[in-house]
């Protein structure tokens, strides 16, 4: 019997000539080594009675199995097929490696007309005219190799109510039930079965049972078990390498298949194919490549099977070019290779690429799948090129996936990101089957000023349609809450993420902070702020922002430096609200030490940061700082030329004002309604009254802007304090006939 190892840095380990004399105490020994990591102990084990009925006690075993048509019909395809060989006398396999008798060959012929009938199991059972074990493990087989695992456990339990004795290839078959609808305390169950009738050592039996702990990720126990099997097959070498990879324990999945190769133990493409799977999941570039290497040395072809593994897991881990070469390496890619590729390219920004390759694909003659698509939707949103999002819609059409929620979804998304609401509204109606991914993707497209309106509207749809939303679904209708500044839904909403249990998820939280935030509900927003488990940059940067907007903008420096005292850094953006609440309040000191922070922080260069900064010294009467920190600035928007024009007019330096709004316009930047705002004052201040009607004519026959109530404000006070008393009059009427407008 193999030694149990601590680790997985073996020696070379030779087949056992032999096994221990005595199967059932030596099985027995091994359970109880496993100490506490197996919840079936010494005593309950010794307390078991030979009446196999006490030992299975599924959860409701009166109610039957759910009548699956679809998967009874399958499972009679697989009695008639191939999957029971020509029984011409020979032992056969069917479920891990379980041989079936030839005298069976009838019975199955008569289960398998049963099903096609679309009889539940009980009826199945009622009609087998011999109900031996080789019978049962047929009928149990069938429904674990269409999947039904549940089906598969409950018809176990029927057969040992019947003191049917199970053999080692029963006992098998029904592990693998457990493994695929991951039944633990059942198996667990099973396993205490195997040990009293001495089949624990067994191939089959032990296989299924590494098979069944690996899978519900009881690694230990799965170890122990493979690690004490005189013998194994690629199966128990396959169960503990996927149980790794799902794990996502790749080094010691590679450690395992290299001392699988030790053994000389033959390995399958799917045995590769695994811990490729969980090289690609985690991103393991180095375990890989070894594995890559191997397959080499080993003489394996890249084939399309092996080749998508290897594509993906390059693509995975960002070596989106050394995927490129083994896909060429390919001989003949089908269309499961070629999508590969293509969501490689697209996972790792190389959108030109995919469509390339994709436009490569079709004069191949290769049929696109909806996996090709999905990646090409995806592509085209990323690149944010419309119109050939619009030719794979055509496709799409073209090979009949418009119903297919897979492509679907991702076309909603690509057309609200676009702005194309209605586009998206039509692929939604088109869907025959539409989910919560489809449900959040539209409302996704429902949160700006101009369409947040119809949010509410989907929201309250969603929930008559029965579907329970999640995270992505609340922070889109919060984000529809935030635009249209309705504190009422917001708490509507908040009440409904309580109830769904989704008020622990800071993604959450911080969607909720942000919309009371910006409906001015800031009690509600240190609330919801004060519950959030791990607060990030984000979330503090809501809360500061929320109230240096308002006259409450000393709360935003309490909050900054709060934020600093957990040790978490500032951003640009936060600077920059922080900023934002020292300009209100006028505090120069403040202010300064923000400065020295951006500084420090490296933020200094930012153009929101710098923009904040000539606002915050033009507020406090510093221009000359201002003035300094502008001309300083690398680039320059329209809101830094705004800030400092705005910042001469306020102190009386009108010509300074005048002379930026040139420079301005001379870099051809447009001027927008604050920048005129900014000009009329200087003119006002300056008393340059024809210089302000021309700026002010301006607006809407040379830049297109409609004069707003302040501008209409700015040019009366330039006319008032000129003394130019009937223009005063008529632009005082016209001002009072835009106020009416307004209202």
């Amino acid at each position: 019997m193999l030694p149990r190892p601590s680790s997985l840095n073996y020696q070379f380990c030779p087949r056992p000539t032999s096994v221990p004399n005595n199967p059932r105490s030596s099985s027995t020994s091994l359970l109880l080594s496993f100490g506490s990591n197996f919840s079936v102990s010494a005593a309950a084990l010794s307390s078991v009675e030979p009446n196999p009925t006490r030992d299975f006690n599924p959860t409701n075993p009166q109610n039957p199995p759910a009548h699956r048509p679809e998967a009874n019909r399958k499972i009679s395809r697989k009695f008639c097929s191939p999957v029971f060989p020509n029984l011409n006398g020979r032992s056969e396999s069917n479920v891990i490696g379980s041989p079936v008798r030839f005298d069976a060959k009838e019975r199955l012929k008569r289960y398998s007309v049963m099903l096609r009938a679309d009889y539940l199991p009980a009826k199945v059972l009622g009609e087998m005219p011999k109900r031996d074990v080789v019978s049962w493990t047929a009928l149990i087989s069938g429904f674990v190799n269409e999947g039904c695992g549940s089906e598969g456990v409950s018809l176990y339990c029927e057969m040992r109510k019947e003191n049917v004795r199970a053999n080692e290839f029963a006992l098998a078959t029904a592990l693998k039930a457990c493994s695929i609808c991951l039944n633990l305390e059942f198996g667990k169950q099973v396993h205490v079965e195997a040990i009293k009738a001495g089949l624990l050592l067994d191939l089959f039996v032990g296989s299924a049972l590494v098979d069944l702990y690996a899978r519900c990720g009881e690694m230990d126990l799965a170890e122990r078990l493979f690690f004490d099997m005189p013998e194994k097959n690629g199966v128990s070498w396959n169960a503990l390498l996927n149980g790794y990879a799902q794990l996502g324990n790749v080094k010691k999945a590679v450690k395992l298949f290299c001392r699988m190769k030790e053994c000389e133990t033959n390995f399958s493409k799917f045995t590769l194919s695994t811990v490729l799977k969980g090289c690609a999941n985690t991103g393991s570039l180095r375990e890989g490549k070894v594995l890559h290497a191997l397959a080499l040395r080993s003489g394996c072809e890249i084939d399309e099977f092996l080749g998508c593994s290897l594509v993906d897991m390059y693509s995975k881990c960002g070596m989106v070019y050394d995927a490129l070469k083994v896909f060429k390496k390919i001989r003949n890619p089908d269309v499961v290779a070629w999508s590969a590729m293509i969501t490689g390219l697209d996972q790792q920004g190389h959108y030109q690429e995919a469509a390339e390759l994709f436009h490569l694909m079709r004069r191949e003659g290769v049929r696109p799948n909806q996996f090709t698509l999905s990646s090409l939707v995806s592509t085209a949103t990323n690149m944010g090129d419309l119109r050939y999002g619009q030719s794979i819609h055509g496709c799409i059409c073209k090979y009949g996936f418009e119903s297919d929620n897979l492509v679907s979804n991702p076309l909603i998304m690509m057309y609200m990101k676009s702005r194309c609401e209605e586009d998206g509204n039509k692929v939604f109606e088109a869907m025959t089957n539409q989910d919560l991914v489809s449900w959040n993707a539209l409302l996704s497209g429902f949160c700006d000023s101009q369409t947040c309106s119809r949010g509410p509207r989907i929201f309250y749809q969603l929930l008559l349609e029965g579907f329970k939303p999640n995270m992505y679904t609340f922070i889109s209708i919060l984000r529809s809450c935030s635009s249209l500044l309705d504190p009422e839904f917001g708490k509507q909403v908040h009440a409904h993420i309580i109830k769904n249990s989704s008020d622990g998820d800071d993604f959450v939280g911080t969607a909720l902070v942000d919309m009371y935030v910006k409906a001015r509900c800031l009690e509600d927003a240190v609330v919801a702020f004060d519950r959030l488990v791990n607060r990030d940059i984000f979330s503090w940067t809501v809360i500061i922002s929320g109230y240096a907007q308002t006259d409450q903008a000393e709360k935003a420096v309490k909050y900054f430096g709060q934020m600093q005292r957990e040790g978490i850094k500032p951003n640009e953006y936060t600077l920059a609200s922080c900023l934002s609440g020292c300009s209100h309040m006028a505090t120069l000191e403040n202010g300064r030490q923000l400065h020295a922070v951006a500084v420090k922080d490296g933020h200094f260069g930012d153009i929101f940061v710098g923009s904040a900064l000539v606002n915050m010294y033009g507020k406090c009467g510093c221009m000359e700082h201002a003035e300094a920190i502008f001309k300083g600035l690398i680039s320059r928007d329209i809101v830094s030329w705004n800030t400092i024009i705005s910042g001469y007019s306020q102190h009386g330096q009108g010509e300074k004002a005048l002379e930026a709004f040139r420079m301005m316009l001379s870099e051809g930047i447009m001027p927008d309604e604050a920048t005129f705002i900014g000009v009329l004052s200087a003119c006002s201040f300056m008393g340059l009254v024809e210089e302000g009607k021309r700026h002010f004519d301006s607006m809407s026959k040379v830049y297109g802007i409609n004069p707003s109530i302040e501008l209409y404000a700015c040019m009366v006070d330039i006319l008032g304090r000129a003394g130019k008393f009937n223009e005063h009059a008529s632009r005082t009427r016209s001002l009072h006939i835009r106020s009416q407008s307004f209202d």
